[in-house]
């Protein structure tokens, strides 16, 4: 049987150390890791964690694919990416472009992820003008006066050719 003695000091701190700093932020409201403007991250994880892409890998698919360019060039997942970087990439079917202005050190809720870019002013238009038309070409398509019925369905379906 082993007598566990006074636990040292040093031991002690060391274990704490950390535990109270989480959730404190700085004057400027960033907590530690997105308060320190020299450090770096990955492209791919900068991507899901600002909720640009719903995971890791997707967001590594697009950089891989050459959809997203950092600073006008084309990059791997690797790339790391620092504070006043330039981000262009394709969001469905619209160009997206914004600027990195921190890096978070999770991927937390959506108000946290807005504020560590900033999306130029060229982009929100272009974002306007696409929702327009998509609103545009809803409100003109035709729609049917009721639901379809089994063989409607089942026509559908074979123009569609999943059967």
């Amino acid at each position: 049987m082993s007598q566990q003695g006074p636990e040292d000091p040093g031991r002690r701190a060391a274990r704490g150390a950390g535990r109270g700093t989480q959730g404190e932020s700085d004057p400027e409201g960033h907590t530690e890791a997105q308060a320190g403007q020299g450090q770096a991250m990955r492209i791919d994880r900068w991507l899901f964690a600002v909720r640009l892409f719903k995971s890791r890998s997707l967001a590594a698919t697009a950089v891989s694919g050459g959809r997203v360019h950092v600073n006008g060039e084309r990059v791997k997942p690797a790339r790391q990416l620092r504070p006043g970087d330039r981000i262009a990439l394709m969001r469905g079917a619209v160009d997206f472009d914004c600027e990195v202005l921190l890096l978070p050190a999770r991927r937390g809720p959506a108000s946290e992820a807005a504020r560590c870019y900033r999306e130029s002013a060229q982009s929100i238009e272009r974002r306007a003008r696409f929702g327009e038309r998509m609103r545009l070409a809803v409100a003109l398509s035709p729609r049917p006066q009721a639901r379809p019925d089994k063989h409607e369905r089942r026509d559908l379906r074979r123009v569609r050719g999943r059967e």
